[in-house]
Order: C-alpha cells, then sequence, then structure tokens
C-alpha cells in the first residue's frame, strides 16, 4: 500500500518502519503522475515496505531527508537510515533501487 503524506512527518515515519520507498513528487510533475501508479503497482507486491508519496513542495523538512533537485526523486531508507536516490520516470530504474535496499 500507498500512504501519501499529509503533514511534513516523513522523518517520523522513516524512523517507525523498517525499510521505506519515497516518492517525491509535485502537483504540476508529468513524469510524477506516471510514476503514481507504478508505484501503487509495486507496493502491491512488496507489503513488508512501506512506500510513501511525499509531496516535495508542501513539505519541506520531509524534502531535507534526501536530495531533491529533480522529480520524481525516489529515496530509500533502511532502519532509520537513508540509503540511496535517483531521479527516474523509468520503472526499471525504481525496481532497481528497491531492490538494493531489500537485499541489504
Amino acid at each position: 500500500m500507498v500512504k501519501e503524506l499529509e503533514q511534513d512527518n516523513l522523518k517520523t515515519i522513516v524512523t517507525e518502519n523498517h525499510t521505506v520507498v519515497v516518492q517525491y513528487s509535485a502537483t504540476w510533475c508529468g513524469n510524477c503522475r506516471i510514476m503514481k501508479p507504478k508505484v501503487k503497482k509495486l507496493a502491491s507486491e512488496l507489503t513488508d515496505i512501506t512506500f510513501i508519496i511525499a509531496d516535495a513542495e508542501k513539505f519541506p523538512e520531509s524534502r531535507k531527508l534526501a536530495t531533491v533537485d529533480n522529480l520524481p526523486t525516489f529515496a530509500t531508507f533502511k532502519n532509520g537510515a537513508f540509503v540511496n536516490q535517483v531521479q527516474t520516470n523509468k520503472f526499471d530504474v525504481l525496481k532497481n533501487l528497491v531492490n538494493e535496499v531489500t537485499s541489504n
């Protein structure tokens, strides 16, 4: 399941969950809208990972957990710590990022 961030509390979510994948997006971002259903599909297959969609413009503190200078940016966290990130609109690149965090 994918949760959309409703408040600027991503740090808490990252700390309280073992493995987290975040899609940083914005309402105006076309590539973000293209990736959203792909993220939802991946989340339905990997139920042991917490998937979050965070509006990079609405939540500046959450944005600081990764280097977000292009959208969509995907970041992974494990045991409360940042692992890696990519800026992509390609599903294969996202899947490789997720596989990397789950194999460690």
